[in-house]
């Protein structure tokens, strides 16, 4: 079973990726009830922190129900990075992970994210210097490299290994290509193979269903999935790769009252946790997944992603009930 530190996980682990303004609270709530079995934080500027910025500090907050839990941050000045490192360690997580991997350009020109792949030894250093800082399990997440000619992910995921790093999950594009073209899991697999390799390798990019995370168990050896977009609006996605695992055959479909529940308790958690504005606001790029293929639908969705009153998309949840509550999924 592959292990993070003291951390004991079970056979091919499903985890929930770092997303920005959707790995909060309420959704990673959400996806540990329908099996996620680690769940990370979105991204936390190491800066931010040491600033006290309000955004930042609040990304820190963590449930006793979320565990094991990850903190993920970014950065790449050494003295803000351990500094962030002694803020994280005071909302008690799991786990505290490194950003090598955000391909966005505000983050990558600053050297951070993804930017790091092109100074592999500071990235190596940085690491080395966050595991002396902390008891805590340091864990990676990365790309192949910045562009295809410099890919070097086997010799960066040993050096890593060697410094101290618990585990590393690899998203199998690189910088370059961002979020386009179709993920290549061949050097993945490769990083997994190498014999002095003992951490668990987690993959990245494209397990968008339950066939995808069973080849990437099966076919290319990995340890476990960590799962992004495919959940977004649709946590039950951890649940259904399990049951296909387990049986060979797929999950039927959450009803629409399932469907309305999720979102419901969704938005709620959301408003309790940040308020009505912000919960109102950063819930609405789910609603199109929770309510995906349903004809005719459109003009509720509208209703759910413009309206700022929350009232007003709670009534929309209930008029979706009413009107589609006997729709079958596919």
């Amino acid at each position: 079973m592959p292990n993070i530190g003291d951390i004991q996980l079970p056979d091919f682990p499903l985890l929930l990726a770092p997303m920005e303004d959707v790995s909060d609270p309420p959704f990673r709530a959400l996806c540990k009830e329908q099996g996620a079995d680690v769940v990370y934080t979105e991204f936390i500027s190491s800066e931010g922190l040491i600033r006290d910025a309000a955004k930042s500090v609040m990304k820190l907050d963590i449930y006793e129900k979320e565990r094991p839990v990850g903190i993920q941050i970014f950065g790449a000045n050494l003295d803000s990075m351990l500094q962030s490192v002694e803020i994280v360690e005071q909302s008690n997580p799991d786990i505290i992970d490194i950003n090598f991997g955000c391909p966005v350009k505000k983050v990558v020109c600053k050297g951070a994210g993804a930017g790091i792949l092109k100074d592999i030894d500071k990235m190596v250093s940085l690491t080395a210097a966050m595991v002396k800082h902390t008891k805590l399990p340091i864990t990676v997440k990365t790309r192949l490299g910045w562009d295809e000619s410099s890919i070097r992910i086997v010799e960066v995921a040993e050096r890593l290994q060697d410094v101290g790093c618990q585990a590393i999950s690899i998203h199998g594009r690189t910088r370059v290509q961002m979020y386009k073209g179709e993920a290549n899991w061949h050097p993945i697999a490769e990083v997994k193979n190498n014999p002095r390799m003992h951490i668990p390798v987690f993959g990245n990019g494209d397990v968008d269903s339950p066939e995808a995370a069973m080849r990437m168990r099966d076919e290319f050896g990995l340890d476990g999935a960590m799962i992004g977009r495919a959940s977004i609006g649709y946590p039950w996605f951890f649940k259904e790769v399990k049951h296909y695992f387990k049986t060979g055959t797929h999950l039927a479909p959450p009803t629409m009252e399932e469907r309305v529940d999720a979102a419901r308790r969704h938005l709620q958690m959301a408003i309790d946790w940040k308020g009505e504005k912000l919960g109102v606001f950063e819930t609405r790029r789910h609603y199109t997944n929770y309510f995906k293929g349903i004809p005719n639908f459109k003009e509720l969705r509208m209703k759910m992603v413009t309206s700022d009153d929350a009232a007003d998309v709670f009534a929309a949840f209930d008029e979706a009930l009413e009107t589609f509550g006997h729709y079958q999924f596919a």
